[in-house]
């Protein structure tokens, strides 16, 4: 008798264990919140575009401008800082981490 019972307590923490190992640790949520991310990075990089002379003896100061020197660095960090946050967000919708 005690030898079915450890049986079936073996089956059961092999099943829960393949279970754990078949979830995939990032879920659509995660991937969609990844794209947004990615989304916001290579806006910043198109807004740090630009700036440049037409003639290469004139010095262009357009470069120097407030797009290009503050809001587009600001916009890849933050979208780097929304790509952390989409790596360890659970999905709130389903109650749990897994959608």
């Amino acid at each position: 008798m005690a030898n079915k019972a450890e049986q079936k307590k073996s089956v059961t923490r092999n099943k829960v264990t393949e279970d754990n190992e078949a979830q995939m640790p990032l879920t659509r949520y995660n991937y969609k919140l990844m794209l947004i991310g990615f989304a916001i990075i290579v806006l910043g990089f198109i807004l740090m575009t630009g700036g440049r002379s037409d003639d290469p003896n004139v010095f262009n100061y357009e470069m120097f401008s407030f797009r290009r020197i503050t809001l587009a660095p600001i916009m890849v960090l933050a979208g780097f800082a929304f790509e952390i946050y989409a790596i360890m967000a659970k999905d709130k919708r389903t109650g749990s981490d897994k959608a």
